[in-house]
């Protein structure tokens, strides 16, 4: 907990807030001017922010990590002021957009600077840390947003949400000058060459699938149990992916975050079957925590290991690929669950989300043979 550490804090909470507070507020912005405009907003801010991600290495190295930083946190809150004047669907589009590339080049610059800020024999628990600011703030801000919007309207919002990300600007030149703020060269495509660091993205990757699979359509899927269910499955499963990466942090700092992988992906992988199990309430929410519990040891334990393999200034590369499997696969296990749906149903889907995770010890057990290459 080191001074530094404690002024990243700052843009961590900044950035949560200014990305989560209008996140859900908006597409209701935008249903108001046109019927299915908020699909295309929060659409339009989401392949933006994998494309960002992807590209911040590339920025990384012509502005530095500070600056990329502080450009994210600027795009993030500015864009957000336009929509007091120019509230036409179009413009929320451009605007989600830019957002979107702002969110990104803060998570990927401020991912880098966050790890080089905590020493490697505490990486595992610092990111556990920053993790739980981060989780905190956007737990707040998602409801407080919705919330804001039924009692003030949505200019509060607009403003909340871009000055708050702005005034953290002022914090970005007291972080100290790392050598990740000089990235290497090569970039994202060298690191997706690399199978030390794409073993453990596509370990997460699966997992995060899985994790896009359950917040969709959870409710849809266990349907016939009480209405009460989903939500509290939701809110446990939250809850125990926060203990998940906590504990995740505290071990892996001792008997090595590589060890937690299998751990990590049988519990993902049961309590993703028990959640669609019909066996009742206890066991969804059994399998709830079980899920959550898998799935927030393997953010941390994939993230800390893929710090490991790479030198400092190559940090951006890590942050960019492990976000982009973060939200890429959320995506995708969101899309494919839906796909295979419609011809199956939801639990049989669920079932096959759950298995390719399970195949995932195929990699892990590689992953063992062979951690230099």
């Amino acid at each position: 907990m080191s001074r530094a550490l404690k002024i990243r804090f700052v843009s961590i909470f900044a950035s949560s807030i200014g990305f989560f507070l209008p996140l859900s507020a908006l597409p209701l912005f935008a249903e108001r001017q046109a019927s299915g405009a908020g699909g295309v907003t929060n659409g339009a801010l989401l392949v933006a922010c994998v494309v960002g991600e992807l590209l911040s290495p590339w920025v990384i190295a012509r502005l530095g990590i500070r600056c990329t930083l502080g450009v994210g946190l600027l795009l993030l809150g500015v864009p957000l002021l336009v929509l007091l004047v120019a509230p036409a669907v179009p413009v929320m589009s451009v605007v989600a957009v830019a957002r979107g590339i702002g969110f990104a080049l803060v998570v990927v610059a401020g991912g880098a600077l966050t790890a080089a800020l905590i020493p490697a024999s505490r990486r595992g628990e610092g990111l556990a840390i920053v993790g739980l600011v981060a989780g905190v703030s956007s737990l707040i801000a998602l409801p407080l947003g919705v919330w804001i919007a039924q009692s003030w309207g949505f200019a509060p919002i607009f403003v909340g949400g871009a000055i708050i990300p702005i005034l953290a600007v002022v914090t970005v030149p007291l972080l100290p000058k790392r050598a990740a703020d000089s990235e290497q060269s090569h970039g994202v495509l060298h690191g997706l060459r690399q199978g030390r660091l794409m073993r453990p993205a596509l370990v997460f990757a699966a997992s995060a699938a899985s994790a896009g699979a359950v917040v969709t359509y959870l409710p849809l899927a266990i349907g016939d149990v009480a209405g009460w269910v989903a939500p509290a499955a939701l809110l446990v499963e939250t809850t125990m992916s926060t203990v998940g990466r906590m504990v995740s942090g505290r071990l892996g700092d001792r008997v090595g975050s590589s060890r937690l992988l299998v751990p990590g992906v049988v519990l993902t992988a049961l309590g993703t079957l028990m959640l669609v199990v019909p066996l009742g309430q206890v066991v969804v929410l059994v399998g709830a925590a079980a899920f959550g519990a898998g799935f927030g040891i393997l953010q941390n334990a994939t993230l800390t290991l893929m710090y490991a393999r790479a030198d400092e200034g190559q940090y951006g590369v890590v942050s960019a690929i492990w976000n982009a499997s973060y939200d890429g696969g959320m995506a995708i296990g969101a899309f494919a669950l839906g796909l295979i749906g419609t011809i199956t149903g939801l639990a049989p889907a669920f079932v096959a989300i759950a298995v390719l995770v399970l195949a995932m010890l195929a990699v892990v057990r590689f992953d063992r043979r062979t951690p230099a290459l």
